[in-house]
């Protein structure tokens, strides 16, 4: 019974992943083109309204169901192993670390997704060209830690 818990807690946790990234991925693409946008333009409303979508709907849900689901996972791992010394390992403190700071970008996001929702962006297309790279390489640390090292 545990295992087969764990295993739907695991497949939960990414197809939760998988909604959040393809959000942190997207939606800073999305303000690269709101920055050429006449403001209160008809592109600039159909992207505040994709933004707000994308935001409300798709990134805040998954981002909250892969912190549950990955802290419960958690919590299964230590049930699993017979105790919590196995997060005493390297790897779980990296992978932490990266998971907060993709959280981290989530939230300056969302900062910025209401910069351009009251119309007072200050930020060229340009940081948000490179911010668009910051998930992946998050991503880039977070998954083999997962796959090679913890397994």
């Amino acid at each position: 019974m545990i295992l087969a818990a764990y295993d739907w807690l695991k497949a939960l946790h990414i197809l939760s992943i998988i909604a959040w990234m393809a959000g942190l991925l997207y939606l800073p693409r999305l303000y690269v083109y709101h920055c050429g946008a006449i403001p209160g333009g008809e592109l600039d409303e159909t992207l505040k309204q994709q933004e707000r979508r994308l935001l409300k709907f798709i990134m805040n849900p998954a981002m909250i169901a892969a912190w549950i689901f990955g802290l419960l996972l958690i919590w299964s791992n230590a049930e699993r192993a017979g105790g919590w010394s196995i997060f005493a390992h390297w790897a779980w403190t990296v992978k932490f670390l990266a998971v907060i700071a993709m959280t981290g970008i989530h939230h300056l996001y969302a900062v910025r997704f209401k910069r351009f929702q009251d119309g007072t962006n200050d930020w060229p297309d340009k940081r948000y060209r490179m911010l668009n790279e910051v998930p992946f390489l998050l991503a880039f640390i977070i998954v083999p830690i997962v796959v090679v090292v913890l397994k």
